[in-house]
């Protein structure tokens, strides 16, 4: 039963997404697909970037990214996903912290989380004051 609520909860947002793509785009709004597509695949680069960073820094023997619910090492590369992803997002629950050369990194990703969308956001902005 959960899994089927789960299945339609995501359809349901895909669709929501899509359509307020489209009606936003037919409404000769100065949303530009490709710069939405060219910020998406951008994010997500450095989010699998970063967690392969972690993961490769996990397996030379450092610890990265310490566990602090379980009070365990992560060694899972699911776990190293889920932390980058919260750390892109800047979103930062807790249960994951990094230490050592960890904190590093983690700082430059969610840097690399809050400018890359504003520069996206004032170079559509800029684009949009030269077309009018």
């Amino acid at each position: 039963m959960s899994t089927l609520l789960i299945t339609g909860v995501i359809v349901f947002l895909v669709i929501e997404l899509y359509y307020y793509i489209r009606k936003r785009a037919d409404k000769h709004t100065h949303f530009s697909h490709p710069m939405f597509l060219k910020l998406f695949f951008t994010l997500l680069a450095i989010f699998v970037g970063f967690s392969l960073l972690y993961y490769s820094l996990y397996l030379n023997g450092h610890i990265v990214i310490v566990d602090t619910v379980h009070d365990r090492q992560i060694n899972h590369f699911s776990d190293f996903l889920y932390f980058s992803g919260v750390t892109l997002m800047s979103v930062g629950y807790g249960d994951l912290v990094p230490v050592g050369v960890g904190r590093i990194f983690s700082l430059l990703e969610a840097s690399l989380g809050l400018l890359l969308p504003s520069a996206f956001f004032i170079k559509a902005m800029s684009d949009k004051d030269q077309s009018n």
